[in-house]
């Protein structure tokens, strides 16, 4: 399972809830921290799920992201340490939100690059098969 900003809520999300064998949270908003004033959608955060996780978690976030910002991917860290859990994060300086992206401005090509190794390597490690 892989997602990016809402997708990697998403993500974590679907790693709380159903058996997948690895998951990745590319700077998913809201999984911790407080959900500003007047923010138009519905939702809460996830972090008290976190005992629930069912796989390892990768986690690729920017340093100059506001959603997540860097104390709350040290929180969702301080969770997953505290429940045991199996996690890698990696925060990339200078960039922000969307450095995935191709197509804006917040795209960081050394950022990205670095991510899908990163990526690549997470799933070769857990979800290669025993019989391959």
């Amino acid at each position: 399972m892989i997602g990016y900003c809402s997708g990697g809520r998403q993500s974590f999300l679907t790693a709380v809830s159903l058996p997948v064998d690895a998951a990745v949270d590319c700077y998913g908003a809201f999984v911790t921290g407080t959900i500003p004033e007047g923010f138009p959608l519905k939702v809460v955060t996830l972090v008290d799920k976190t005992a629930s996780l069912r796989c390892p978690l990768l986690g690729l976030f920017g340093v100059e992201d506001k959603f997540p910002d860097p104390e709350q991917v040290v929180e969702l860290e301080q969770a997953l340490i505290a429940h045991g859990k199996t996690y890698q994060f990696h925060s990339y300086e200078g960039a922000g939100h969307a450095f995935f992206s191709t197509d804006r401005p917040s795209f960081r090509p050394d950022a990205a690059l670095d991510g899908w190794q990163r990526i690549f390597s997470w799933f070769e490690t857990y979800l290669t098969s025993a019989e391959a």
